[in-house]
């Protein structure tokens, strides 16, 4: 836990408002931190964590975005390809995390400098 003030915040729910994630994005997460060395298609992990296909794939995507997923392109035998999916390392995220939360605190200073000169 984080004692911030008047608060006491669960590291996880840093995590999930850091990066601004659903229930199913924490989910989708939490299960590549439990799986760091393999390479999952967004079928195979509907079906391993019981969600839509289409909440998976949203998931996916975002965290592909927030760089927080590798992704990379699996050609089939009979043509085509599918996207499978790795976690970054936790060193990466906890750096991105960082970042996001160092903005959080600059932004506060530049606020309570407003405040102090009654802005």
């Amino acid at each position: 836990m984080i004692d911030f003030a008047c608060r006491e915040f669960k590291i996880e729910d840093v995590i999930k408002c850091a990066l601004n994630l659903t229930k199913a994005d924490l989910n989708v997460m939490k299960y590549f931190l439990n799986e760091p060395e393999k390479w999952v298609d967004t079928d195979a992990l509907s079906k391993s964590l019981d969600l839509d296909i289409s909440t998976v794939q949203r998931s996916v995507k975002k965290l592909h975005e927030k760089e927080i997923l590798q992704r990379s392109q699996q050609n089939l035998d009979g043509g085509g390809y599918i996207f499978i999916y790795k976690i970054h390392s936790k060193n990466k995220i906890k750096n991105i995390i960082q970042k996001i939360v160092q903005s959080w605190a600059d932004r506060l200073g530049q606020e309570l400098e407003r405040w102090e000169n009654g802005g």
